[in-house]
């Protein structure tokens, strides 16, 4: 790495930020608050251990919303 390059730091986000209330996971990436806030501060080996859990997270989280029917059923279901 020279003086102008920058650490390259590995991250599970797609740029869909949107925490979902229930869960507490971003719908983008399946990260929690927390882990997206300390992300960089992050040693390598514990961005990875997270990075495993987000396929589940995430998977869960589209089930979840497919089964209520999504925004659209949650409105339909309150109007």
């Amino acid at each position: 790495m020279n003086a102008n390059s920058l650490p390259v730091i590995e991250t599970p986000c797609i740029k869909v930020c949107v925490v979902d209330p229930e869960t507490g996971f971003c719908i983008g990436c399946g990260r929690t608050r927390a882990e997206i806030g300390g992300w960089l501060g992050f040693s390598p080996d514990d961005r990875r251990q997270v990075m495993a859990w987000l396929p589940e997270r995430v998977s869960s989280l589209t089930l979840r919303k497919r089964r209520r029917g999504g925004r659209r059923g949650r409105l339909e279901a309150g109007a």
